[in-house]
């Protein structure tokens, strides 16, 4: 899902990341063909996070007829599922919903009872609806809540435009059963057909086939061929414009940012085909990306066709671009071979993480993919410094948790890390094979980890004996850290930052002094991500005056300085502190200020003052992940 790049790295949908006390470990080096878990842990397979019974009878096609309230905020209509019985004996469809108003359910044109259990606190309430006598298709009509957790209303004055209302959806983990009633798990692949009508004014669109020449009229049809999980349906409703990047590319934006937005991303094009030679054919038409408000609560999500992206990587010089890189890449991991469960999280996430790094360096060259590298390995060390051991393992056990309640870099950067590793023992042009046969072996289908690693056993160990081992790799997957001996990215364009550091802060060279016209921003984050923790008055103001960062209109160097402004309590940058936590509801850079200002009784007042005012226009997510830093 979700990217990220700040301390740094790229995390596209920065979601999930710990684990229960029950963690997962092998029980021997054959541990991808066997049952690995002990019988009173985890079952294998198996979504904790759905209360549905696909295993009985699973739904295969959803037809969805929704009309968008803006003054309601409600969408209603109906959801139309199709299904196969796959259990002779079932006698019950049972999908997920949260805080939906069920008005009826039918089948053959005729009602049909219901029971709409009691809720769980955030896995929602189950919908057991019997099955029809005949035919496999039942209709239900329902609403949506205003507070659906999936779906953000934005007034006008919250968006670039300030004329129109906005509406998207944000589905993923486990937030599609707030908008349609489905069996909301990413092993039950649909495919849809959708007509959304709207104000006449705006314009719908969706993780489906979008025309860029539709006629504005309020009523908007859309088809996703391609079987899909749950949580990468979306919607997205406004004043929105398109404009063509390429052949296959373009970008969904507000009029006032859509040329920005453009220009920045117009390489879009060159990563699709860099991605195909590497990794095999783009399968899903085109590749669209739709620009939200900035109280877009991550980096990117990548919906199939259409990746939502946030404005705060619009930086004017492309230096933050490897976020659309993680949204494409999750074209081939992820989208098209998927993590059966949340515990499988790393196939989608490692896997699209080194793909990015291949992608960036295949279209910007190696030293912006060594810069990356390092950074992401940093962010990884960190994580890996402040996770208790069992929040440090891929294959993560996450039963009886909400999965927005965790995150951190494990499932990304150390999956990559391990790809990585992979990488260098058999070779790269054996490793793009391999994953390009990978991809095409298990298009359409959502997988296990252990299910990859039987794949893995047989097509890559088998040939590689004398360079790779289960043990090992099964150390990278189920054991806590990152092994010794990993590999350990390098930037020789590091190396003059480190030395421009270390002068500056020994007192031979004050800041102005410092030669940074050549700088990177990648090489302005390591700067900054790696000062002491505590600096003088002194020395901020001297980097203040010199490169005026508290202005910094790179949101994720001025996030890096915020964060240093906070610990050092340096007054003068708190006026934009204040309006950085009010004008952006992207998770990943404001709730690290938050949890900073939280620590002291002057601090979490400026949070509370921010918080309220900013609570508004934040995604329910946002809202949720800060609250507790202003109580």
């Amino acid at each position: 899902m979700f990217s990220k790049i700040s301390g740094l790295v790229l995390v596209g949908l920065t979601l999930l990341a710990g684990c229960s006390d029950n963690s997962v470990q092998p029980t021997s080096s054959n541990a991808a063909s066997e049952d690995i878990s002990p019988t009173n842990q985890i079952q294998v397979g198996k979504d904790y996070h759905s209360l549905s019974n696909p295993e009985q009878v699973k739904v295969s096609h959803i037809d969805l007829d929704l009309t968008v309230d803006f003054e309601q905020k409600v969408m209603s209509g109906y959801a139309e599922l199709t299904f196969d019985k796959k259990d002779p004996d079932a006698t019950s469809l049972i999908v997920d919903t949260r805080d939906l108003t069920i008005n009826s359910v039918t089948a053959n044109g005729q009602k049909i009872d219901f029971e709409l259990q009691k809720a769980d606190d955030f896995l929602g309430a189950a919908l057991e609806i019997p099955l029809p006598d005949k035919g496999n298709k039942v209709k239900i009509n329902y609403a949506t809540s205003p507070q659906a957790s999936g779906v953000q209303w934005l007034t006008p004055a919250q968006t670039a435009g300030k004329k129109y209302p906005f509406l998207f959806t944000q589905a993923q983990a486990i937030h599609a059963r707030s908008f349609i009633p489905l069996q909301d798990s990413p092993q039950v692949r649909v495919t849809y057909k959708a007509t959304i009508r709207t104000p006449k004014e705006l314009l719908a669109v969706m993780s489906a086939s979008n025309d860029p020449n539709t006629e504005r009229d309020g009523v908007y049809e859309f088809n996703m061929p391609q079987p899909i999980p749950s949580y990468l349906i979306a919607l997205g409703v406004g004043d929105l414009h398109f404009k063509a990047m390429g052949e296959r590319t373009g970008v969904y934006a507000e009029p006032s940012i859509l040329d920005a937005a453009a220009a920045e991303f117009e390489d879009t094009e060159s990563m699709l085909i860099a991605t195909e030679k590497l990794y095999g054919p783009y399968r899903w038409d085109r590749y669209d990306l739709l620009i939200l408000p900035p109280s877009f609560p991550f980096g990117g999500m990548e919906n199939p066709r259409l990746s939502f992206i946030t404005p705060t990587v619009i930086a004017g010089d492309k230096s933050l671009v490897s976020l659309i890189a993680h949204e494409l890449a999750h074209s081939w991991s992820g989208n098209t071979v998927t993590n059966a469960t949340w515990r499988d999280l790393w196939l989608n996430e490692g896997f699209t993480t080194y793909l990015t790094y291949r992608i960036m360096e295949n279209v910007y060259g190696k030293d912006r993919y060594n810069q990356e590298a390092v950074l992401g390995y940093q962010s990884l060390e960190a994580d890996v410094a402040n996770l208790t051991g069992k929040d440090q393992i891929l294959a993560i056990d996450l039963r009886g948790r909400d999965p927005d309640d965790v995150f951190s870099d494990i499932p990304y950067e150390k999956g990559a890390l391990f790809l990585r590793e992979v990488e260098q023992k058999i070779g790269r042009d054996n490793m793009d094979a391999f994953l390009m046969e990978y991809f095409q072996h298990f298009k359409f289908q959502s997988i296990t980890t252990d299910e990859f690693l039987a794949y893995f056993k047989k097509h890559v160990v088998a040939s590689y004996p004398d360079k790779l081992d289960m043990d090992r790799i099964n150390q990278w997957i189920f054991q806590p850290g990152v092994p010794e001996g990993a590999p350990m990215p390098e930037s020789d364009a590091f190396s003059i930052v480190d030395n421009a550091r270390s002068n500056w802060l020994s007192g031979e060279l004050h800041a102005n002094q410092i030669d940074t016209k050549n700088w990177t921003v990648h090489q302005w984050l390591y700067f900054l991500n790696n000062m002491p923790e505590e600096l003088s008055m002194e020395q901020l103001h001297d980097l203040d005056r010199a490169f005026n960062l508290t202005e910094s209109h790179n949101n994720e160097i001025a996030h890096s300085w915020l964060l240093i402004a906070v610990k050092n309590w340096y007054q003068p940058a708190f006026p934009r502190l204040h309006d950085y936590l009010v004008s952006i509801g992207r998770n990943k850079l404001v709730k690290p200020l938050y949890k900073e200002l939280s620590k002291t009784v002057e601090g979490k007042a400026i949070a509370k003052k921010a918080f309220d005012e900013a609570k508004a226009g934040y995604h329910p997510l946002t809202v949720k992940a800060n609250q507790g830093f202003v109580e």
